[in-house]
């Protein structure tokens, strides 16, 4: 597995990164923890070195299956292990919450449930509008030196925000949604994180399923993605359509479907590594030739221009 270093930190990270959010089971029902666990020390044999996850991730669900496992099996220095706060979940309904004693207590919480001393890379997961960007400093800063947290990072924010938080404390990376049905971040997060050095660690490589090649047009998703847009009717046989168009592309280099988009996504300059959930063995196995090498600049093209007019005529039909 091919690493690189993340933003100007001194993590030197896989190109795919270990995701946890599908240890949610509001989103994605009770995710069987042996296969997951089996999953995670494959990953380790094949080099993927990086885990992201979140407090938020089953209120606190995934990151206590997660420390378990790095507990019982001693694994904790093998892997680099990166976490979000944001969201109080103690109080339905659940709301932003990046005050300073917030972030102090979630830190603390995120820290037990890891079974952990040190957290390498904080992020946090959206926007808070009611807090100062001093207050948050205030908080990382304390937290980096005690040596609790080795650096900072972002998810969900746009230039504007990560400026504002760049005046208070180092913003090393960024967490934003990218592949090639959701490309909006190209224009203005992309070429600030070149110029800045954030490292980006994208999530969502596989548009949540739609880009991994194996639904039939008449699939019916029977989870949260159901009711969704392009998750059914004539906009998802479109975008089935264009997937099944991206196939002598994966012919040629000897990919799946999946493997092609996420493949897709780490050819971008921009892009440190691609995060993934993974539930089995298989799964990760999969997965990894993903990350073998880059597509050239043509292909990467015309794969892009097949994508973007299926998304199009795909949200026309919504």
């Amino acid at each position: 597995m091919k690493t690189m270093q993340l933003g100007d930190t001194d993590l030197e990270v896989s190109r795919i990164c270990f995701g946890c959010w599908q240890l949610s089971p509001k989103f994605w029902g009770e995710v069987a923890l042996e296969p997951w666990e089996e999953a995670l020390k494959k990953a380790l044999d094949i080099g993927v070195n990086f885990i992201d996850t979140a407090n938020a991730y089953g209120d606190g669900h995934a990151e206590t299956s997660l420390g378990e496992f790095l507990k019982r099996e001693g694994l904790r220095d093998e892997f680099i292990l990166a976490t979000k706060f944001y969201w109080n979940f103690e109080e339905e309904p659940r709301y932003p919450d990046t005050r300073y004693d917030s972030i102090l207590k979630e830190c603390e919480a995120s820290l037990k449930r890891l079974q952990t001393d040190r957290i390498d890379l904080y992020q946090i997961h959206a926007t808070d509008p009611l807090t100062r960007p001093d207050e948050v400093a205030k908080a990382l800063l304390k937290l980096r030196d005690e040596g609790k947290v080795r650096w900072f990072g972002v998810s969900n924010q746009n230039p504007e925000v990560m400026r504002m938080y760049q005046e208070h404390f180092r913003v090393s990376s960024l967490q934003p949604r990218y592949n090639m049905l959701q490309r909006d971040i190209e224009k203005h997060e992309f070429p600030y994180c070149i110029a800045e050095n954030v490292g980006v660690m994208v999530y969502s490589p596989l548009a949540r399923g739609l880009l991994s090649g194996k639904y039939a047009p008449d699939h019916v998703f029977d989870d949260p993605r159901g009711p969704e847009p392009l998750f059914s009717g004539e906009a998802f046989r479109r975008i089935v359509e264009g997937t099944e168009a991206l196939r002598p592309f994966a012919d040629k280099y000897g990919l799946t479907i999946a493997q092609l988009a996420i493949r897709w996504v780490l050819t971008h300059p921009a892009v440190t590594c691609a995060i993934v959930g993974i539930k089995t063995v298989e799964h990760i196995e999969t997965i990894a030739p993903a990350a073998d090498e880059d597509l050239p600049p043509d292909d990467w093209h015309k794969m892009a221009k097949i994508m973007d007019a299926a998304s199009t005529e795909a949200l026309a039909l919504t």
